[in-house]
This record gives C-alpha cells, sequence and structure tokens, in this order.
C-alpha cells in the first residue's frame, strides 16, 4: 500500500487561502496548531479562576497558580532559546504538544493547591489573552523562514489572526460547563474537569499536526544558532518587552475575568461572550496590521496602535458601570494587539535567519517571566479590595513601554525589508 501523501500536498489546495500570496505552503500546518491551541487556551483562561474557586480556593491561589504557569513556561522559553538550537525544531515542537496532553489530564485529575501548583508550573496552560508558551518561539522561528519582506509580516498576521480568533471561540466554549450543568444534570465541577480533559486531547491533535508537518529544506540544511551579532539589540528589545509583558501580566484573561465576577457579578455565559468579541475585535485589527505597517512601518505600527488601547485600559479602572467599562475594554481589545504581527516581523528581521529561534527564545522569555509576576499582585490587590488599581498600573506602564520603545528604536531599521 503507497505511503499516504504529506500533509502538505492533501490539504494545501483547500486551505490555501489561509496562507498569504509568497508563503511556503509548509507553513500551514503550524498555523493549523497554532488554531487548535488559542482555541484551548481561549476557554481555559476564562475557566482557569472558576475552576479554581470551584475547588474551595481563594482569589491569592488563583493569582499564584497564574504566575506559576506563566513562570514555568518562561523557564521552558529560556531553555528552548540556550539550548534548543542542538536538537531539531519539528522534535521540540512534538515534545511540548504531548506536555500540552499530560497538562490537562493532570489539571482534570487534582484538586490540592500543591499537586496543581506542580503541573501548572511544569505545563502548558496560558492564563492570558496572548500565546507565552513554550511553542511560541519554536513556531515563530519557523513561520520565519516560511516567507519574506512584507509576506512574512502577512504571515504572522495570519497567524496572529488565526489564534486569536479562535481564542475567542474558545472563551465562548467556556460556558459549556455550565450548560452541561444546568441542562444534563452534571455536576459542575464534573463539568469544568472534562473541559481540562478535552484540553489534554487538543495537545494530542497538535501532536499530529506537527507530526505530518513536512520539514523544509532550510530547516534541514541550516541549524539554527544562539545569539550572535545581534545579541546587543536583542537584549534592548527584551528589556521593553518585558516591561509592557509585566504590565500584560496584571490583566491577563483569567485575572480580568476574576475582576468581572468579582466587581459585576458576570456569570460564567457573559464572561465568555465579552471574551469572544474582544477577541473577535482583537483579530479583526490584526488583519488590518500588514496594510498600516506598509505604509508607516513596522515600528510606527506597533507604537500608535498600542497607545490609545493603553489609555482606553487605565480609564477602564474608572469607569462608572458596567456598560462604560465593558465598551473601554472591548475599545482597547480592537487596538490592543495590532502591535503583535509587526512585533514579531520586526524582531525576526533584525536579526540573522539563524538567530531566528535563538532571538524569539529571548525576546520571549523575559517578557514570560515579567508577566509571572504580575498575576499574584492582582490576586493579592483584588483580595485586599484594590479591584481596579491593576488596570490603572497596567494602563499607565504600557504607555511608559510604547514611548520608551519609539524612543530608542525609531532609528533602527530591519536588516532586510
Amino acid at each position: 500500500m503507497p505511503a499516504a501523501p504529506p500533509l502538505r500536498r492533501r490539504i494545501a489546495h483547500p486551505l490555501r487561502w489561509l496562507l498569504p500570496e509568497g508563503a511556503d505552503p509548509a507553513a500551514l500546518p503550524l498555523l493549523l496548531a497554532r488554531a487548535l491551541r488559542a482555541f484551548a487556551d481561549g476557554y481555559v483562561a476564562v475557566l482557569l479562576p472558576a475552576y479554581l474557586l470551584a475547588l474551595g480556593m481563594g482569589t491569592l491561589e488563583v493569582g499564584i497558580l497564574s504566575t506559576s504557569t506563566m513562570l514555568g513556561s518562561a523557564l521552558a522559553t529560556l531553555a528552548v532559546g540556550a539550548w534548543g538550537h542542538r536538537f531539531a525544531r519539528p522534535r521540540l515542537l512534538r515534545a511540548a504538544a504531548l506536555l500540552m496532553l499530560a497538562t490537562g489530564i493532570g489539571f482534570a485529575s487534582m484538586s490540592s493547591f500543591w499537586p496543581l501548583l506542580v503541573v501548572a508550573f511544569v505545563g502548558t496552560l496560558n492564563p492570558s489573552s496572548g500565546d507565552v508558551s513554550v511553542f511560541l518561539p519554536l513556531e515563530q522561528a519557523s513561520l520565519a523562514g516560511a516567507a519574506r519582506g512584507d509576506a512574512r509580516t502577512a504571515l504572522f498576521a495570519r497567524y496572529s489572526v488565526t489564534g486569536a480568533l479562535c481564542a475567542a471561540v474558545g472563551a465562548l466554549a467556556s460556558a459549556a460547563p455550565d450548560w452541561l450543568a444546568g441542562h444534563l444534570g452534571v455536576a459542575r465541577l464534573d463539568a469544568l474537569r472534562a473541559m481540562f480533559v478535552a484540553y489534554g486531547a487538543i495537545g494530542a491533535g497538535v501532536w499530529w499536526l506537527y507530526r505530518r508537518a513536512p520539514l523544509r529544506a532550510d530547516e534541514a540544511a541550516a541549524p539554527a544558532a544562539p545569539l550572535g551579532p545581534s545579541r546587543a539589540v536583542v537584549v534592548r528589545l527584551a528589556a521593553l518587552f518585558s516591561l509592557d509583558s509585566f504590565a500584560s501580566g496584571l490583566v491577563v484573561n483569567a485575572l480580568l475575568s476574576l475582576w468581572l465576577f468579582e466587581r459585576y457579578g458576570l456569570s460564567l455565559a457573559q464572561a465568555g461572550q465579552f471574551f469572544f468579541w474582544a477577541g473577535l475585535l482583537s483579530a479583526t485589527s490584526q488583519l488590518a496590521a500588514p496594510a498600516v505597517a506598509r505604509r508607516i512601518g513596522l515600528l510606527n505600527t506597533m507604537v500608535f496602535t498600542h497607545i490609545p488601547a493603553n489609555v482606553c485600559l487605565a480609564l477602564a479602572a474608572f469607569a462608572p458601570s458596567m456598560p462604560v467599562a465593558l465598551a473601554l475594554l472591548l475599545t482597547r481589545s480592537a487596538l490592543s494587539q495590532m502591535d503583535v504581527p509587526p512585533r514579531t516581523a520586526y524582531v525576526m528581521a533584525i536579526v540573522t535567519p539563524a538567530e531566528r529561534a535563538a532571538a524569539a527564545s529571548f525576546t520571549a522569555v523575559p517578557r514570560s517571566l515579567a508577566a509571572a509576576v504580575s498575576p499574584s499582585l492582582t490576586g493579592a490587590l483584588i483580595a485586599a479590595g484594590w479591584l481596579s488599581a491593576p488596570l490603572l498600573a497596567s494602563g499607565v506602564l504600557k504607555l511608559v513601554y510604547d514611548v520608551t520603545l519609539w524612543r530608542a528604536f525609531r532609528a533602527h531599521p530591519p536588516r532586510e525589508p
């Protein structure tokens, strides 16, 4: 019996529209894997605090567990940057997918704080609105070699948009436990556990996609390398990205949903609808990012779309009512992620091709470490009754990041168009 044709041949024709013109179809499995992971992350970010509260934990424990997930991801990403060049990138991706499978099973089967803390630290749970996992630098380095110039920015936009859309749909799926409890008589805690089992099953699907992904010629012929000539600029970017991520960590989706629960008494279904629309707006804005970047440049797109989003976030802390707060947060969502595709394309374009995996890791690690600290701070502030302080602090710190980034890199063009 002849061998099955590779995934690239079998699905490139019906799904070729997912890729921009000029991109290698070998990038398609990575986009599909991103879609599956984002769907799982979308509902986990909303359900994680509800699940932990249902287990009898408090808001401080929710913050600590959120911190543990991000700290563990940061250290894993650091390992990829330091030693990942010694291993084949597809093998590392498949190992990460198996870890996702184990994480879902672990969270579904445990109830005590300390075992869950260990699984959260070692595993792949993502309580934020963006991708801060070990998958990110590996996928980014692979995507960077699949396109050039404007096509690369467009490819990263498709990657981000795919993630945002599927995360939005995943946020809607967070209403499933309450629906199962209300219509089928399933215990709410059991329904919540089932969602983590599904998370593990999605990890198995991601592993299958990585297993079937074709290996590009450049991946086979040009091994990755640690940072060399681009070290100085990557360190400067990493320092600035860490400030932005610390601020983002104050309002990760899991804690923003906790804020909505505590301040306005939103239900899981209502919170899921909010995060669905927020994700949809975020995805729509990222579709426009390549066109904006072509007109005003990668750096200007990163900065000048970010500033009004952060103003809205800070103002939401003073919103007099729930509709005003949600309107400001949705406006923020329509702009806050437009910087993601040009930021990734900018990092990939200012380093040599061999350094891309290391650059992606070393710019992601400080972001993950910084973001890992702040959820615990948010949990403590909410527990102390300072409900809106995290939103204000996040908005102000992000504005500082925007201005500093523009002043530091406005005269630093990419290495290639």
